[in-house]
């Protein structure tokens, strides 16, 4: 057995985009487990936008990453040795193992996976994090009923692709956002969106607004910026915002210069009775049973479809998780770190 582990670390704070010198490669002795803990060696790796928030050291909703600390992230991983009664040798686990090719973990922590069930990457995506904060945010906040036009963006994500897919089960109309031909394409032609709009058109406001014409009454919130603007304007009275990301913004490093608008979108979110609320998936904890079941169920049937971007090699995530937050992914981003 391989008796060292590799990891990647936090070298330094990133002052707007990440750049590779923010992280750091290197190795560790490998530790026994403890009594309850299992020693995991890591298969996949899941990227994910919010990393981004982890490597500052400002106050959010989890404590950041500490300098020298191994970046953080889900993961699944294969159990080589265990003191825990529930697991053995050999089982696939989901856990939240970081950056790095082996972990110990306590045991009360993991979730057993059938690799007979689903492709075990897919606990990092459709059938994990992604997939519940989809359907949670979108079926909780965003309330889709028959009829209504439901709007996401980064339609072509790992999150983005499953509200759309669930907005369509749910007897709404959805319409997507994306960058790019490809991304277009996929949305529309693969996951069955009714429309699909390409903000990098030059008159992407233009055809957001011919693609709901009957305005917009659930938009999921997953980028920000000059999307925002396009849709705000476009929100019918009542309309619902599960604000899940704000991927536009995350690598800014000043507060905005322009002009306030602030009181604009208050007296619009008064007079329109607009609901925006943001939300973290760990607050609907208790609808994780209900979702595991009925994402498998539609993923079974050909109603939810889904797509992974696999890149191969610890030492490529730094790169890839940079090309994430410019939207360089295609799909849902894991790291294979092992076979």
């Amino acid at each position: 057995m391989v008796e060292s582990n590799r990891r990647i670390l936090l070298a330094s704070r990133p002052v707007g985009k990440p750049t590779p010198d923010n992280f750091r490669l290197d190795s560790a002795p490998l530790s026994e487990p403890d009594e309850g803990q299992v020693l995991l060696k890591i298969l996949y790796l899941s990227l994910d936008p919010y990393m981004r928030g982890r490597m500052n050291a400002g106050k959010s909703y989890a404590k950041p990453v500490e300098i020298g600390d191994v970046m953080e992230g889900g993961t699944v991983g294969r159990v080589v040795r265990s003191r825990h009664p529930d697991f053995a040798e050999g089982d696939v686990v989901l856990s939240h193992s970081g950056w790095q090719s082996f972990a110990l973990a306590e045991g009360s922590t993991l979730r057993k996976l059938d690799p007979a069930a689903a492709p075990i990457s897919t606990a990092l995506g459709i059938l994990g994090m992604p997939g519940f904060t989809a359907y949670a945010g979108l079926l909780t906040i965003g309330q889709p009923k028959p009829g209504e036009t439901v709007v996401v963006a980064a339609a072509s994500g790992a999150v983005g692709s499953a509200v759309g897919q669930i907005a369509k089960i749910k007897g709404a109309r959805a319409v997507g956002i994306a960058g790019g031909a490809d991304k277009c394409a996929f949305v529309r032609d693969e996951l069955g969106f009714d429309a699909v709009v390409d903000h990098r058109a030059p008159d992407f406001e233009a055809r957001l607004k011919a693609a709901c014409p009957q305005g917009i009454d659930v938009y999921f919130e997953n980028v920000g910026g000059h999307v925002w603007d396009a849709v705000f304007p476009l929100l019918n009275d009542f309309a619902r915002v599960p604000v899940c990301g704000l991927i536009a913004q995350y690598n800014d490093a000043a507060a905005h210069s322009g002009p306030d608008r602030l009181p604009g979108v208050l007296r619009d979110v008064l007079s329109r009775s607009l609901l925006i609320r943001g939300f973290i998936q760990r607050e609907f904890v208790d609808q994780r049973p209900a979702f595991y079941s009925q994402m498998a169920e539609w993923i079974a049937s050909g109603q939810i479809r889904y797509r992974e971007d696999v890149v191969d090699g610890l030492e490529a995530a730094p790169e890839a998780f940079i090309g994430l937050l410019e939207g360089r992914n295609f799909g849902k981003l894991v790291v294979r770190i092992a076979e």
